[in-house]
């Protein structure tokens, strides 16, 4: 196998399900993550999309272990994450870049410290020199000045305070990050600037990401593979492009159609796919395929059992019971 094509991390059967009260000591599980299964390989980028609620987040957070899985195994680098001692090491490893940098910082911290935190954490330099070093480098890395270093976050603007957020990231010289929607509360002309970063430090340090979006654009121009979820499940995976020309399940169709596009002719030409209804609750899911009742082709077998997640062709997995007859 080749260095390329190692996986570096592969997730088995991944659920995450919170206890909710419905009533007087009642709970029931709100099924966020339900069984999810995937591998990043080494030096790539899995792009991860769907609507708002579908459990994307959750996915990258229960992968770093920020909430316990409820159920399934999360392997890095063919190690299972099991004990104390496997997270601890695990967290030097892989980490995380978070959506909002206005509230994933800390407003009594200076950069300097925010950046130093994870150093400090892991005890990764000997001397205060060191440290500082460290830190600064870190800074120069993601395009921030070193007399930044000693003032506060509430200082900075939005695509700032996202490289101190992407600095911080980097202080434990990860191999793998989830970037959690890490564009979506930015400017778009400081989208770009920070995703041509993210492509940067890449190919710069060979990182491995999850890039959690809901911006279809955003993640067919930073991914090699997107997968597309709803409702907890994994509907579809493929190759960024192939998915992006030869999308098979009708949610990603749909996801796919509402993408704005410039031209205006080709943009009249192309029909738009409206999903009807609304997202149903993850408290009560449908039973059978999660989309049917949101899906035009829905036949009373969809609601009778869960559409296995195959591979109809190479690369290229659908959960749908009609994939094949929906397009011929």
């Amino acid at each position: 196998m080749s260095e390329e094509k190692k996986v570096l991390i592969e997730v088995d059967h991944l659920k995450k399900y919170f206890d909710i009260n419905v009533g007087l000591f009642k709970t029931k599980p709100l099924k966020a993550v339900d069984d999810v299964s995937f591998t990043i390989n080494r030096g790539e980028t899995l792009g991860l999309v769907g609507e708002s609620g579908c459990g994307k987040t959750t996915v990258g957070r229960t992968l770093l272990h920020l909430y316990k899985p409820t159920a399934g195994e999360v392997i890095y680098d063919g190690k299972p994450i099991r004990t104390k001692a496997d997270l601890k090491e695990y967290r030097t490893k892989a980490t995380m870049v978070f959506q909002d940098p206005y509230s994933s910082l800390n407003p009594r911290m200076t950069v300097s410290d925010i950046i130093g935190e994870p150093i400090d954490v892991h005890k990764l330099y000997a001397t205060a020199a060191e440290r500082q070093d460290k830190i600064l480098e870190l800074m120069a890395k993601v395009g921030l000045n070193s007399e930044h270093a000693s003032r506060y976050a509430h200082e900075f603007s939005g695509g700032q305070r996202q490289r101190i957020g992407i600095a911080r990231a980097l202080a434990v010289n990860p191999e793998f990050i989830v970037c959690d929607e890490p564009v979506s509360a930015l400017d778009v002309s400081i989208q770009a600037q920070v995703i041509n970063m993210f492509g940067e430090l890449q190919e710069e340090l060979g990182l491995t990401y999850l890039f959690v979006a809901h911006d279809l654009l955003v993640v067919r121009h930073i991914s090699d593979r997107i997968a597309v979820m709803y409702l907890g499940r994994m509907v579809e995976l493929a190759d960024a492009e192939e998915i992006h020309d030869h999308p098979l399940h009708p949610y990603t169709k749909s996801l796919l159609s509402a993408i704005p596009i410039p031209d205006p002719k080709i943009a009249r030409a192309n029909q738009r796919i409206v999903l009807h209804g609304d997202i149903p609750s993850p408290l009560n899911a449908p039973s059978g395929c999660p989309f049917r009742t949101r899906c035009r082709y829905a036949t009373p077998a969809c609601a009778e059992s869960m559409p296995e997640f195959k591979e109809v062709s190479k690369g290229h997995f659908v959960a749908c019971h009609r994939v094949a007859e929906i397009n011929d």
